[in-house]
């Protein structure tokens, strides 16, 4: 056989060429388990609202390797030290990072497993990728774990200001078309340092932080908990109910055998082995995508309408409101909706049901964001920012919200 070129470009429309660091990391990429996250779209159903978010967790996973290089590059370059082996470290943890979304990314997380988190199970794989590479991802897993005495290098990975964010905004703001969210990433990493061992923003850097925090709280806003987002993700969540409730009735539904699997058995962090982490690693959006369509045409009324609801976009109507949705409004909207299509109450509270849902683009008690001026003092970016009141944006946003047939007024 031919010996593979490990020293890849990568073409990335954000970022242009990117460059593979290491043979691990390409080896890495290689693996089925990373490749699968072509698979797996980056936000969900949120091309329903704007076409063009079809991007992958693939693409995602690779602009930050990118962006995780150039902040390596820009704290050596400061006389930060980071030895060759945390280096490899970071950019293997960044790559991982998101290794274990499922099915349309945050949409179905907690749906297929239960209450399992993303980031437990890119864990899982990471332990499971360390015993095949015989522990040179031990380091990674350090990091991504937080447990390591240089928290710099965590913070890079984890915190208000990571990499994850930075890569995520830009793009998906490029490929939304949401302006609102197009951060200068690049420009924030140059301004990053660390002092004390802890990442901090140099004051020059102060402004863009302040365009990262706003674009931050009006993607969230505009894209990532836009309504009609929203309720398309709620019906896929119901959708996935529904067939779990049929299959338990012993209803023939039909599906891939790894989505069946899910399904039929309740999968949780006490029981989630090795075994169960292979057939996870079989999952992808195309799963899901097919029983819809397959479920399209069911017999039963609740499952088939929640599939053609999303299949042909014809959604629940959904309201916003800032207080709580009275319990008679819901009870009256299912009530008529029971009528109309001569439903059980439970089967109408398939079509009608409330929520809430909130926002918060800063968090002043979790990992602040520091920024550093040349005298030697360290503020928060709240206290810092003289152009904005940053504070405000400190404070959770909570929206309550109502979805029901738009036939129901």
């Amino acid at each position: 056989m031919n010996q593979i070129n490990k020293l890849k470009i990568i073409n990335d429309p954000i970022y242009g060429f990117i460059t593979i660091p290491s043979e691990l990391v390409f080896d890495l990429i290689e693996e089925p388990y990373f490749q699968r996250l072509r698979r797996i779209t980056q936000m969900g159903l949120s091309n329903l609202v704007y076409p063009g978010a079809n991007h992958t967790r693939f693409h995602h996973a690779i602009g930050c390797l990118h962006l995780m290089q150039k902040a390596v590059q820009v704290l050596l370059f400061k006389g930060v030290e980071i030895s060759d082996e945390e280096e490899e470290a970071l950019y293997v943890a960044i790559l991982l990072h998101d290794i274990g979304h499922g099915p349309f990314s945050h949409a179905m997380e907690h749906s297929i497993v239960e209450g399992v988190s993303h980031e437990w199970i890119s864990l899982q794989f990471m332990h499971e990728l360390n015993q095949k590479f015989n522990g040179k991802l031990s380091l990674a897993i350090q990091l991504f774990q937080k447990n390591h005495d240089k928290k710099f290098l965590w913070q890079l990975l984890a915190s208000q200001l990571d990499i994850d964010r930075l890569d995520y905004l830009k793009r998906d703001s490029f490929y939304t078309g949401v302006a609102e969210g197009n951060i200068n990433s690049e420009r924030i990493i140059t301004m990053l340092n660390v002092v004390d061992n802890v990442l901090v923003v140099e004051e020059k850097g102060i402004y863009s932080i302040e365009k990262f925090l706003v674009a931050r709280r009006l993607m969230y806003w505009q894209v990532y908990l836009h309504k009609t987002g929203l309720v398309a993700e709620q019906l896929l969540i119901k959708m996935l109910q529904r067939a779990k409730f049929l299959l338990a009735k012993g209803k023939n539904i039909q599906a891939s055998e790894s989505l069946l699997f899910f399904m039929k058995n309740s999968i949780d962090e006490t029981n989630f082995s090795s075994s169960i982490l292979e057939k996870f690693a079989q999952l992808d959006d195309y799963d899901v995508i097919s029983a819809i369509k397959i479920w399209s045409t069911n017999e039963d009324f609740v499952l088939r309408n929640l599939c053609e609801m999303i299949l042909n976009r014809r959604l629940l109507k959904i309201k916003l409101k800032n207080n709580p949705i009275k319990k008679q409004r819901i009870i009256d909207q299912r009530l008529r909706i029971q009528e109309a299509h001569k439903l059980s109450e439970e089967e109408a509270s398939y079509f009608v049901f409330s929520g809430k849902t909130s926002n918060i683009a800063y968090q002043q008690d979790r990992q602040q964001i520091l920024i550093y001026y040349k005298n030697g003092k360290i503020k928060d970016v709240s206290k810092a920012s003289d152009q904005l009141n940053l504070r405000a944006l400190s404070k959770p946003v909570i929206k309550h919200y109502i979805c029901y047939p738009k036939s129901i007024n």
